[in-house]
């Protein structure tokens, strides 16, 4: 099989380099860029384990200033520090103990295997995580996986798929573009990625003449954060906040041609099919979804009154149940919860932060030092109001509440 990288072909896209003091969009290279959302002294990671208060109390800080491209909708956090940022097999994010996220999970990989024909095919995945994914296309579909993550830890794939599952522990580059592959995946990374442009044109040029590979990614949907003023989801590991528009236009802009874009789970994903493009100047027909500049833009502008209205309530939901001596604790110990708690309560007055991943218990959240405790603790405490870190979830905690015989006030964000 010939693999021409695309970008030996006459005129191919480029990005712009910026010069000294510019700030050009990481996605299209426009200096057209506006600031409009600012977080100071932020945990730089929000999943690394902690194994000690001290630690988590003096755990890197960074900031956060959100950045909203004008051309193509991309939003970016222009103080994102990679330097301070760690994937390792510190970094615990799953979510594959939650009878919710595996149903869904699940389906995911059906449709997918369904959909693509994805039997006894050649699978790769750029920041797998835990693998999760992998196994159950491998599973279902007796496929042959690649996995490639920092954070990859084969011990924890099931033992009947490890014989069909590669993992490397790395971040994805151009030494693995060698990999002649059906179907690539990339599931919650690109929101990690810093240069967007350079990320996606390094695995077009990875593709070559792969003209058939199909081309999977999914992450956070930003329309519904920028709706929803949603502060858990703004996070420093966070630099790049794609809405469908801005998503289909880079991978357009970096050779793809986009079969499908969708939102699921809750609204809080967004989704996208895509294959490489052969003719880089080709035109090709939108897809729904894609026409949200002037929305984008409309709420970037309302952003800040919108948010602090919100981030205001917030704190008068906790101030009136720490006067009227309730105890606190928050449902999920993950990236929403340092984000609610360096927002909203800084002086450390909720005490308790519960998880039901057993690899988070006993270790503290960064800078707030909450030691995060197992669901059963949680029922010794009998907390007066849970405050749950994603609503999707609602039931199935509900649920464990009551498995606990605690009926404790509720509220989701």
């Amino acid at each position: 099989m010939t693999r021409e990288p695309l970008d030996t072909l006459a005129d191919a896209p480029r990005m712009l380099v910026p010069t000294a003091h510019e700030l050009r969009c990481p996605a299209c290279g426009t200096l057209r860029v506006q600031q409009f959302h600012e977080i100071r002294d932020v945990p730089a990671n929000s999943c690394i384990l902690m194994p000690t208060e001290k630690e988590a109390r003096a755990c890197l800080r960074s900031a956060i200033t959100l950045t909203y491209c004008g051309d193509c909708g991309f939003v970016f956090n222009r103080d994102f520090s990679q330097a301070r940022t760690e994937y390792s097999s510190r970094y615990e994010e799953t979510q594959g103990f939650s009878g919710t996220f595996n149903r869904f999970h699940e389906g995911l990989a059906r449709r997918l295997i369904e959909k693509y024909d994805l039997h006894g095919k050649s699978v790769l995945e750029i920041g797998c995580g835990k693998a999760e994914f992998l196994a159950l296309l491998a599973q279902i579909g007796g496929n042959r996986c690649v996995g490639i993550d920092p954070g990859v830890k084969a011990e924890r794939l099931p033992v009947e798929v490890r014989d069909r599952i590669q993992c490397i522990p790395d971040f994805y580059s151009e030494k693995y573009g060698h990999h002649a592959v059906d179907f690539l995946v990339c599931k919650m990374t690109l929101e990690h990625i810093e240069a967007p442009f350079e990320f996606m044109s390094t695995i077009r040029r990875g593709l070559g003449d792969q003209k058939d590979t199909v081309v999977f990614f999914q992450i956070p949907e930003t329309m519904r954060i920028l709706r929803e003023c949603a502060f858990e989801d703004i996070y420093h590991e966070h630099c790049a906040y794609f809405t469908p528009g801005s998503l289909a236009r880079l991978f357009r802009r970096t050779g793809f041609d986009v079969v499908a874009l969708d939102v699921e789970y809750g609204a809080q994903y967004l989704t996208i099919e895509a294959r490489p493009r052969q003719d880089v100047f080709a035109c090709e027909r939108r897809v729904g979804l894609e026409d949200d500049l002037a929305e984008s833009a409309e709420l970037v502008s309302s952003f800040p009154r919108r948010i602090s209205e919100k981030l205001g309530a917030w704190r008068e939901v906790l101030t009136r149940a720490h006067a009227e001596g309730k105890s606190i604790a928050l449902w999920g110990s993950g990236s929403k919860a340092v984000s609610f708690l360096t927002a909203l309560d800084p002086q450390g007055n909720i005490r308790y932060v519960t998880d039901i991943n057993p690899n988070r218990h006993d270790y503290f959240m960064p800078k707030s030092a909450q030691r995060i405790v197992s669901p059963r603790e949680l029922g010794q405490i009998a907390p007066d109001l849970v405050v749950v870190m994603n609503g999707i979830y609602e039931g199935e905690i509900r649920a464990d509440l009551a498995s606990m015989g605690l009926q404790p006030e509720i509220r989701c964000l």
